[in-house]
């Protein structure tokens, strides 16, 4: 289980807010948002913005932001971990290009959409409601933990 809090990233901090997913936060990201738009969206549903563009941090009096500081991901990380408080995460829950809840289903469901050996070595299984990808944990999600908790 993750915080309530909900983010909004732009352009500037795309990998952040992919490894952010990655421990289960939500957070709303496009390379195509403008900043008009990434205030809306923050606005409409209460989402703090997380950027690296003093302009648009600079427009608080809108919305929260945060400006990040690093330009190293695992930096960024660990600065939005420690101003937010969260302690709490839930892992590989949520589509690493959508944003998501994933869905967990059954190695069957998923047979003729992944690999053969994967199929033959992993058990669990998710899906992305939205885009429809399937998600397994694979020797990548080892090596994606280990850059985490470092």
């Amino acid at each position: 289980m993750t915080s309530d809090v909900k983010f909004i990233a732009d352009v500037m901090v795309g990998k952040l807010a992919r490894w952010l997913r990655v421990l289960g936060i939500d957070v709303a990201y496009s390379n195509s948002y403008e900043d008009d738009e990434i205030i809306r969206i923050a606005t409409a549903e209460n989402r703090v913005v997380l950027t690296r563009d003093t302009e648009l941090a600079a427009r608080r009096s809108t919305v929260r932001a945060v400006l990040i500081k690093s330009d190293d991901y695992l930096q960024q990380i660990d600065q939005v971990i420690r101003e937010f408080g969260l302690t709490k995460f839930d892992v590989f829950s949520r589509c690493l290009e959508c944003n998501v809840a994933l869905r967990r289903v059954s190695k069957e469901n998923v047979f003729d959409r992944v690999p053969p050996y994967v199929y033959l070595t992993q058990e669990r299984f998710a899906l992305c409601p939205s885009c429809n990808r399937v998600f397994w944990h694979g020797t990548h999600a080892d090596q994606m933990l280990k850059r985490i908790r470092s």
